[in-house]
């Protein structure tokens, strides 16, 4: 049995459901001294109109201000008074509520939780002073470049109809007109069972943990699994200049398959993002940063959803070498197009990318965060090693094939440049990547 056979048997989850559809997955981490409790709910940005653009985030914050029977100081000392840390997270595609502290307390941390998922207030005095702090959080993404520009790239992907292209944050007229009501009315119609999954990760018994989630969620309404439609790649050229910025934010974005259990199509693009860009001795990291010093920060990745997914190049360059890093890059794409792969640099890839999975086992976060993914995408836990056995099997022809793809005339990426953006950068970048 291989290493991550071995980690994932002895750490197997398991998976029990609810009769309103409600999913429970206990993770076993004997060793660990704390535990980990999260609520995932499959609604996010995703999920919303154009009307409602932010609201998953707005839920979220609020979740924290009261209850039917707790105020929002209660709420605090509660998981406080126990040594245990609340944190909460909202994504494109899901929104959860978290909690860490001691095995001993995980009952009260099962109620807790499922208090602020099922019982939230939204205190209307308390949703006008959080306002005031999200609004906050807003001006701060707004005035940050590299968030700046994560922006303009999904706008230049799907454009601004399909809610793939919105913020998963909002717009500010949004976060200044929701209403009580279209809190409640929003959270009764997303935050229904069979979108839900609860999940714990460390020394925890996984029948009397199932005992405990069944006493309080039993009641939850089972609802209908809240529905997603695919986005339109369309790719093309956005730009913010932002004064005070001493640097150009750089994003390129291919179209990329999505999460395709069946046919695994995803998985080159996963080895060539890795083979590109994952670790200082890959071909990006070592031309653009080591060799020429046109970066500090530059990175790539491949973005795969069930819906969508985008092969990324991102990197923060000086104005003045903003022209060279985009040749750099383009230069680096035509020469894994034009091979052979270096095999050396594919097999590190695929060692880094097996270091990646193992080390993904041993977080807690990580662990049920891909729990709750996997049972929202393909409604079952798929075996960590089968995933790794055919990501090892991708051939360097399928490899080199992603990167003749990104290169081909067809192919349309997305460019988003923010900061300090001198007018011939941008005249650069749609000469190689948008008008060749």
């Amino acid at each position: 049995m291989n290493t991550l056979s071995a980690l994932s048997a002895a750490t197997a989850p398991r998976l029990s459901t609810l009769s309103n559809g409600l999913r429970i997955v206990a993770i076993p981490m004997p060793w660990r001294e704390t535990l980990s409790l999260s609520v995932f709910i499959r609604t996010g940005s995703l999920h919303e109109s154009a009307r409602l653009n932010g609201i998953s985030h707005v839920v979220e914050h609020m979740a924290f201000k009261g209850t039917a029977s707790r105020d929002c100081q209660r709420i605090n000392l509660d998981a406080e008074g126990l040594g245990a840390e609340l944190n909460a997270h909202t994504d494109k595609d899901h929104t959860a509520f978290h909690v860490e502290g001691l095995p001993a307390d995980l009952p009260a941390f099962v109620d807790l939780l499922a208090d602020i998922v099922l019982n939230s207030s939204f205190p209307a005095d308390e949703l006008e002073r959080e306002r005031g702090v999200i609004v906050q959080e807003f001006t701060e993404f707004e005035d940050d470049p590299a968030s700046t520009a994560f922006q303009l790239l999904d706008r230049a992907c799907y454009g601004q109809s399909h809610a793939a292209g919105r913020p998963i944050i909002g717009t500010r007229t949004n976060i200044l007109r929701f209403s009580r009501d279209d809190l409640l009315d929003y959270a009764r119609r997303q935050y229904t069972a069979c979108n839900v999954v609860v999940t714990v990760a460390g020394p925890v018994d996984g029948d009397a943990f199932a005992r405990l989630v069944e006493r309080a969620f039993a009641a939850m309404p089972s609802g209908s699994p809240n529905a997603l439609t695919a986005p339109s790649w369309q790719g093309g050229l956005k730009t913010r200049r932002m004064a005070g910025s001493g640097q150009c934010q750089v994003l390129l974005g291919f179209e990329a398959p999505c999460l395709d259990d069946a046919h695994a199509s995803h998985l080159p693009h996963v080895l060539a993002a890795a083979l590109l860009g994952e670790g200082m001795s890959s071909p990006l990291l070592d031309e653009i940063r080591e060799r020429r010093g046109l970066a500090y920060h530059v990175a790539c990745s491949a973005d795969i959803l069930p819906l969508y997914g985008q092969f990324l190049i991102e990197g923060a360059t000086a104005p003045g070498q903003a022209e060279e890093f985009l040749q750099a890059v383009h230069a680096l794409l035509q020469r894994q197009a034009q091979g052979p792969l270096d095999q050396v640099a594919l097999a590190r890839a695929r060692k880094q990318l097996q270091m990646r999975a193992l080390r993904a086992l041993e977080q807690p976060a990580r662990r049920m965060e891909g729990a709750a993914q996997e049972l929202f995408n393909f409604g079952q836990l798929r075996e960590p090693q089968e995933q790794m056995a055919r990501l090892q099997a991708v051939s360097a022809k399928q490899v080199q094939a992603v990167f003749e793809q990104l290169l081909q005339a067809s192919q349309r990426p997305a460019i988003a440049l923010a900061g300090s953006v001198p007018q011939k950068v941008k005249a650069c970048a749609e000469a190689l990547f948008l008008n060749a």
